[in-house]
């Protein structure tokens, strides 16, 4: 990527350029993404070959886990004082070589090591995806598309991961499926120097003892999170994590405030536009982990799906993302965020709804189909413009620690919204199971129990979408903020960055 930021106008040699390191930079956000599905779809067969027990198994999710939602702030950090394309080659290395050791992990503590660095690697390198980007694309059009397919890379992660997960466990085994993930890192660390250009060092030093709160209280709070479905919120370890996190968090930022070079800048929070983009980042994944969580076992258990076929079908939030990308990014400006963070909030809130009312035996073309394509587009609408607007007005020497907030904030939410969606489920489940109608007969009551937990999961992804909508509301609109912002001619060759 150029050392300037790159605008509209510059020549389309330096655009082909920055578009290829864009390219490269991206694909990382989408491989972990679509690895870590296809690590969670393999994990019966590597349970059976290394012989694993239940806990082990919940340590090769962990410890990939608890690494990469901890470190994420420090990543930033070291990004913005060593230069961000040296720690992100040096986070692609390390994801890397966990890729490749737990390929050829002999037993379950080798495939956690393995783990454990592979999270690393991933903190370190994800927050300087964005930063790069941020870095490269001046605030205008082209920023916009950038982020776009930065959203895009991330929103398809879980229905490629699909695919790829259902291709490679029908002609290999789980060795070869964590390979995979391996040699494109391998590809990417080789093609990252040669087009990635590394951006200036900051001066200053790192905070240590912030460094160590925030990624204590970070691991804290996602492993309580991640171990708090079912009875978990009843288990001491659960609940004393979670207390501890909030507390180690709680003195984060006491320390940061009286740090001359804090791990992360405070001030990013004192701006309200800032602040309900986060919110709405953090609420996001409430709106979709219920429908791919639901609809994956929905469509294989009454519909007949195959593994294969569930992927092709959540390819279709895909085509809607795709399809509405260009739409949000072209919107933001003229519309405002607040507006299109909206309507976006929305159209997840809808597809929630049109999830709740459908029953076993409803079709896909009728029943799922609608609300796959409201889930593509309306991620678009509100994950683009909240993550403009969320990294808006940020200096260069910071957009490592600002990158590594929208990734922090997204981390947390996934792993806060699947606890709240699998403790509501299964509360309605077990109701349904106590008293169940009288009429039904007794080989239908498992599918009566699934339905009653699915659309209790539907509509609390209905609640936080209506949550992010309130959100949206703190953020300003251009105008409102005393910018007035020009609608920018887009050229077709500035395409290239798409």
């Amino acid at each position: 990527m150029s050392a300037k930021p790159l605008v509209e106008g510059q020549p389309a040699r330096i655009r082909g350029r920055t578009a290829v390191a864009l390219a490269v930079v991206v694909s990382f956000w989408g491989l972990i993404l679509v690895d870590e599905m296809v690590v969670n779809i393999s994990l019966a067969q590597i349970a059976e070959g290394l012989q694993l027990t239940q806990t082990e198994l919940g340590w090769v999710v962990n410890a990939y886990l608890l690494p990469f939602g901890g470190l994420l702030l420090l990543g930033g950090r070291l990004g913005d004082i060593l230069g961000k394309r040296r720690v992100f080659i040096a986070g692609t290395a390390l994801y890397t070589v966990g890729c490749l050791a737990r390929a050829v992990s002999p037993d379950a503590w080798a495939l956690i090591t393995a783990r454990a660095v592979q999270g690393t690697g991933a903190a370190l390198a994800t927050p300087c995806v964005l930063a790069l980007i941020l870095n490269t694309f001046g605030e205008g059009p082209l920023r916009r598309r950038a982020i776009g397919v930065y959203t895009i890379a991330g929103g398809t992660g879980a229905a490629v991961g699909l695919l790829v997960a259902g291709a490679l466990g029908s002609v290999g085994s789980w060795q070869a499926q964590m390979l995979l993930a391996g040699v494109i890192g391998l590809a990417l660390l080789v093609a990252t120097p040669a087009v990635v250009e590394e951006t200036p060092r900051q001066s200053g030093r790192l905070d240590v003892p912030g460094g160590l709160l925030s990624s204590l209280g970070l691991v804290a709070l996602v492993y309580a999170l991640a171990n708090s479905t079912g009875d978990g919120w009843r288990s001491g370890p659960v609940i004393a994590c979670f207390v501890g996190g909030l507390v180690l968090i709680g003195l984060f930022v006491l320390v940061t405030r009286r740090t001359a070079e804090p791990l992360l800048d405070l001030g990013l929070f004192g701006d309200r536009t800032r602040v309900g983009a986060y919110l709405v980042l953090l609420l996001m994944p409430g709106t979709q982990i219920g429908i791919f969580f639901f609809l994956s076992q929905y469509l294989q258990m009454f519909l007949g799906y195959s593994a294969m076929s569930v992927a092709l079908a959540f390819l279709v939030v895909s085509v809607g993302m795709v399809g509405a990308a260009g739409q949000a990014a072209r919107l933001e400006p003229r519309l405002g965020a607040r507006a299109v963070v909206v309507v976006g909030a929305l159209m997840l809130l809808a597809a929630n709804a049109w999830l709740v009312r459908m029953g076993p035996g409803d079709g896909f073309w009728t029943a799922v189909l609608p609300s796959l394509l409201l889930v593509g587009a309306g991620l678009a609408f509100t994950i683009i413009p909240a993550t403009i607007r969320a990294t808006s007005g940020v200096e260069d020497e910071g957009s490592g620690s600002a990158s590594s907030v929208v990734n922090a904030v997204q981390n947390v939410g996934s792993s806060l919204s699947l606890a709240i969606i699998v403790a509501v489920a299964a509360t309605a489940g077990a109701a349904a199971a106590a008293s169940p109608p009288s009429d039904l007969p007794p080989e239908a009551l498992d599918g009566f129990v699934f339905g009653e937990s699915m659309t209790a999961g539907f509509a609390t992804g209905a609640v936080f979408a209506a949550a992010a909508a309130l959100a949206a509301l703190l953020i300003r609109s251009r105008r409102a903020a005393g910018v007035v912002v020009e609608p920018s001619p887009e050229p077709a060759e500035s395409h290239t960055t798409r």
